[in-house]
């Protein structure tokens, strides 16, 4: 299968492709500390860990691992990350104006763990106007074996998808996106210190961790279009000073785009976002 190569010209291929990876962005050296530091940091449960409750009584390798969310509210390490100067001049570059910072995230992702179904960044960030953009940072080496990050090219033009229930066998969230018969999902192979930068519309997603005995620990940092006036109700914007953005909460959107069948081809349909979720938990 064929894998996403590093963008020789980055902002080109985040406004055709909706991504761009851009290869020892930040160093291995850099990516061993980060990984150093956020092992030591899980060794003690956070509020929100509410994993950490089942652990002892679970074979879920993520209630020994759960994810961290939001870490650059109390760790300056995060903070420095979500801040970093070289991620910033990749994002006005792509898009065109200083973005707000929003999130950071850590996924461990141990041997045996879950991936995470198709989705799109976007409608769970809800920026209003313009979108949120990724940058997903790997801190060691990254392959489909554990779980590596997966790509549809292209599909940062769409609207936000109707979601549909995922097999949670596979996947730690319980809903995903469909695709449309013509698009596909293409891995991402990184190294330490290679940063995917996307669009929020992009669909992504990763499958299970099936190595014996390796993790896929990612850092993780989301960030809103400089246009933006809306975002999601449970996000707070900073600048890239650190200094907090009134950005009006933004509930969500009440369509969303459902695939159908128009003469043999997939075009989309904009439908009531809460009849479609009531009737797909009826289905």
């Amino acid at each position: 299968m064929a894998t996403i190569v590093a963008s020789a010209d980055p902002i080109t291929s985040y406004q055709t492709e909706g991504y761009c990876l851009v290869k020892g962005l930040f160093s291995k050296d850099e990516a061993k500390f980060f990984l150093e530091h956020y092992m030591e940091l899980r060794k003690q449960p956070r509020g929100g860990d509410l994993a950490y409750e089942t652990a002892a009584t679970s074979n879920d390798p993520l209630t020994q691992y759960p994810r961290m969310i939001n870490m650059h509210e109390w760790d300056e390490v995060s903070m420095k990350f979500l801040l970093d100067q070289r991620l910033k001049k990749i994002l006005m570059d792509m898009a065109g104006s200083e973005p707000y910072a929003v999130q950071t995230m850590i996924y461990y992702k141990p041997a045996g763990a879950r991936g995470q179904a198709l989705h799109q960044d976007q409608f769970y960030l809800k920026v209003e106007p313009g979108t949120c953009i990724a940058a997903w940072l790997a801190l060691e080496p990254i392959d489909e074996e554990n779980g590596c990050m997966s790509v549809v090219p292209g599909s940062q033009n769409l609207p936000i998808l109707c979601t549909i229930k995922s097999d949670t066998t596979q996947s730690f969230t319980d809903v995903t996106v469909p695709l449309s018969s013509e698009m596909r999902a293409v891995p991402v192979v990184m190294e330490p210190g290679d940063v995917l930068f996307f669009n929020g519309s992009m669909i992504h997603g990763s499958g299970p961790n099936v190595s014996k005995d390796r993790f896929r620990r990612s850092l993780i940092a989301h960030y809103a279009t400089g246009d933006a006036q809306k975002l999601g109700t449970f996000y707070k914007a900073i600048d890239f000073e650190g200094n907090r953005v009134g950005l009006e909460a933004n509930p969500g959107g009440s369509k969303c785009g459902q695939w159908v069948d128009q003469a043999g081809n997939p075009i989309l349909e904009l439908v009531d976002k809460q009849e479609h979720d009531k009737r797909d938990l009826r289905d």
